[in-house]
């Protein structure tokens, strides 16, 4: 994937990497259409060396993940959707284990084997 940035008043497109926040007139391409990518008659094409693989997930990308999943887990039931409107919590949560529960933590339950 890779992010295109026109130049206007330097007639020029800007093929590089990814972008990490959106900006006006930046487009994000796959890699088939960054690959086949031309521009308008006059113009030049400048390509910045793009990544072929994607960056590992980063420490922020995890607590984002987490935060994410306990924001979700704080909603009311009619605040999470149209599934929550159809069923009752109790059919939405998993079917009790087997196992004795050891441990509670916010929505998750560590079960022994």
């Amino acid at each position: 994937m890779a992010t295109l940035t026109y130049v206007y008043a330097d007639q020029t497109a800007v093929l590089g990497p990814l972008a990490t926040f959106a900006e006006p007139h930046c487009y994000d391409l796959c890699a088939e259409h960054a690959n086949r990518l031309t521009a308008p008659r006059g113009w030049d094409v400048l390509r910045l060396a793009v990544p072929t693989s994607p960056p590992p997930p980063g420490p922020d990308d995890l607590l984002a993940l987490a935060d994410a999943v306990r924001e979700a887990a704080r909603e009311e039931p009619e605040a999470a959707g149209p599934l929550a409107q159809r069923a009752p919590r109790s059919a939405l949560e998993p079917p009790a284990a087997t196992s004795t529960a050891t441990g509670r933590r916010g929505h998750l339950r560590i079960l022994r084997d």
